[in-house]
């Protein structure tokens, strides 16, 4: 069966590593959980290393983390759903905010619950995905500082998530520009500038972080260990704190080039044939998962050796070559994920997950 194991050692190495290298810049930290999709085992890991702030894009999973443990601090990380808003205020200390409408029903829901709700305003700063339009941003707190019960706690941006925009250290200075901006206009104190992710870290070692910038939300990192900048693994780190393991359902000697009239597949795949595999054979692999759980290219063999042919919706095929290891039915491959496959391998309630 296949099964899905966290190095518990391993995860805590990277944990007490990004902390030391925070805490040193004098930066607060949020772990990002929604790699683990709410699974309870795993975050109890995340609880028992310590960690004290905890940030989802699921509002499921902060219940979760409240009912674990209701003292650690919570972070609804995208702008709030209109239906999920009452739990947003029930179960996030804050959330993360760039729509007024929103922002004016979240006081009303923290009125209703008799609570504080503290927003952090997300701006735009080139990605185009979540933020306030720079040009607006002097109307926006305006109306934001008069919602009653809404506490704001800072701002923050995003970059990198969605057109690959990357961070700088100009993009950050206009971000700390802008905070001072908004405390001079209302005399109001904003604490935080969120503007930290996995992305951003690198920065730090370039020496290049305004000093300003004092909290950060950290998950692809955290769990893979990658200076995102370059894909490398960050020195002092582990990029093997989750191992993927699939059993092998069957080994044949088959041709490289099917045979037969071909069209696309059920992705809509359509193969093409290298005139050079013609008349070639190779030992193939068929193992127990497939795209319901995981794209291929999101895969890595340990075994260099190997190489992932394709998948259909529940099996994957890979080329052995001759087959030197001599691989055959029962045995188990081992992979390492891309950021993307793990957030797959986690949504999967097909493939177990253990602790080692």
């Amino acid at each position: 069966m296949a099964h899905l194991v966290l190095y518990r050692e391993r995860l805590k190495q990277n944990y007490e590593y990004l902390d030391n290298l925070l805490s040193s810049q004098d930066i607060s930290w949020g772990v990002v959980s929604k790699l683990l999709c709410g699974n309870e085992i795993y975050l109890r890991e995340l609880l028992d290393m310590g960690v004290t702030e905890i940030m989802d894009s699921r509002i499921s999973n902060l219940k979760i983390i409240k009912e674990m443990n209701p003292e650690v601090r919570t972070g609804y990380i995208k702008p709030p759903a209109k239906g999920a808003i009452p739990d947003v205020v029930r179960y996030a200390d804050v959330s993360f905010n760039s729509e007024l409408d929103t922002i004016k029903l979240l006081s009303e829901e923290a009125q209703r619950q008799d609570k504080v709700h503290r927003v952090i305003i997300m701006i735009e700063m080139g990605d185009l995905r979540e933020g306030v339009m720079r040009d607006d941003l002097v109307d926006f707190y305006a109306q934001i500082f008069e919602q009653p019960n809404i506490e704001v706690a800072g701002l923050g941006t995003n970059l990198n998530c969605l057109h690959g925009v990357m961070p700088s250290e100009d993009k950050l200075i206009q971000l700390c520009l802008y905070k001072q901006i908004i405390e001079l206009k209302f005399k109001r104190d904003i604490p935080l500038i969120s503007a930290g992710t996995s992305v951003v870290l690198p920065l730090i070692y370039r020496k290049i972080i305004p000093k300003e910038i004092n909290h950060f939300r950290i998950g692809e990192t955290l769990f893979f260990g990658t200076n995102l900048f370059d894909n490398t693994i960050i020195e002092g780190m582990n990029g093997d704190v989750l191992e993927l393991f699939a059993e092998v359902i069957e080994v044949s000697k088959k041709p490289v080039v099917p045979m037969g009239e071909m069209a696309a597949n059920p992705s809509g795949e359509v193969f093409v044939v290298d005139e050079e595999d013609y008349g070639r054979t190779s030992h193939r692999a068929i193992i127990d998962i497939g795209l319901l759980d995981i794209k291929p290219e999101f895969l890595i063999p340990k075994d260099e050796n190997l190489e992932v042919v394709g998948a259909s919706s529940d099996m994957l095929v890979i080329d052995l070559k001759d087959n030197p290891n001599q691989v055959k039915v029962g045995d188990v491959i081992s992979f390492n994920l891309k950021y993307m496959g793990a957030l797959s391998i986690f949504n999967s309630n097909y493939i177990e997950k253990r602790i080692v």
